[in-house]
């Protein structure tokens, strides 16, 4: 028998080799949309809960507070319900009306700020509530149990899933705590491996995926991690998550699609190889974004 958080993790690989028209490269995705929250953010999100309340961060009953675009906040909104302790989740109007609705279906308290300001000044927001004292801000921007949980999980799980032969990962770069943490951990077992950032091409919007100004790039981003940027549009996310869909039978959201997108096009380019992308969440809660 399993309780709740023991779900968290241990997500497949699944072969998309097919998808790419390298036959000498094998292209893997993590499905991360196996997890019970619906993406790869309940690893950082219960590593994140967990250390706020083991440290008493969130003695005296603080609420927790923290800003969003999506993924994260579902994923603290089912921990929290299950530890019984009250969240607010701050983000911007224009995320989609699953995100929200599934948000308050885990009992959260949603506030939503203008979507032309974006997600920067939903952060604003949840900093300004943390600083009148009523609320914990967990900051997965700044917040090393972020990257810890995929050091912990996430890299020792495709290094032994690969049999130790990944030769590049392939991650969407939004905290970017995936991506630090699964990079860190890869490149001790293997200084080779190839960690390769996906990044929005500009006036592309992809939720999950940002392109941060300097003011707000996440503090837990190592850039020493990272040995490759690739810039993805937003057609091309929506493309590869339509192809993602109707050719390798996953249904997932834009940021997969653009982590794919990136995974393909470098297989394209390569000799040999062993690639793994994250497929970050399920897409059941982009429909109404139209997009499929």
């Amino acid at each position: 028998m399993s309780n709740l958080f023991s779900l968290i993790g241990n997500t497949p690989l699944l072969d998309i080799s097919d998808l790419s028209d390298n036959p000498a490269v094998q292209v893997f995705g993590k499905l991360e949309g196996q997890n019970p929250g619906g993406s790869v953010k309940d690893r950082a999100a219960l590593s994140m809960v967990l250390g706020a309340w083991e440290r008493g961060d969130l003695d005296g009953g603080k609420s927790i507070v923290e800003a969003t675009s999506g993924n994260t906040g579902i994923a603290m909104a089912m921990i929290c319900a299950k530890l019984r302790i009250p969240i607010t989740l701050v983000l911007p109007e224009n995320a989609t009306k699953e995100r929200v609705s599934t948000m308050r279906a885990y009992g959260a308290e949603v506030i939503l700020t203008p979507a032309e300001k974006t997600i920067e000044y939903s952060r604003e927001v949840a900093q300004e509530m943390h600083d009148s004292g009523d609320y914990f801000q967990l900051n997965q921007f700044a917040n090393d149990d972020n990257w810890k949980a995929h050091y912990r999980t996430t890299g020792p799980e495709i290094w032994e899933q690969t049999d130790g032969q990944v030769t590049h990962f392939v991650s969407s770069m939004g905290t970017t705590g995936t991506i630090t943490g699964t990079g860190r951990y890869l490149h001790e077992q293997n200084p080779d491996v190839k960690i390769v950032g996906v990044q929005p091409t500009d006036g592309s919007r992809i939720p999950g995926i940002r392109r941060w100004s300097p003011a707000f790039l996440p503090k837990i981003y190592d850039p020493t991690v990272v040995n490759q940027k690739i810039d993805v549009s937003q057609e091309e996310a929506i493309t590869t998550m339509r192809r993602l869909a109707r050719e390798a039978g996953v249904f997932a959201g834009m940021s997969s699609g653009g982590s794919t997108a990136a995974a393909l096009r470098l297989a394209e380019q390569l000799d040999e190889g062993v690639v793994v992308c994250i497929i970050c969440d399920r897409g059941d809660r982009y429909l109404s974004g139209g997009h499929y």
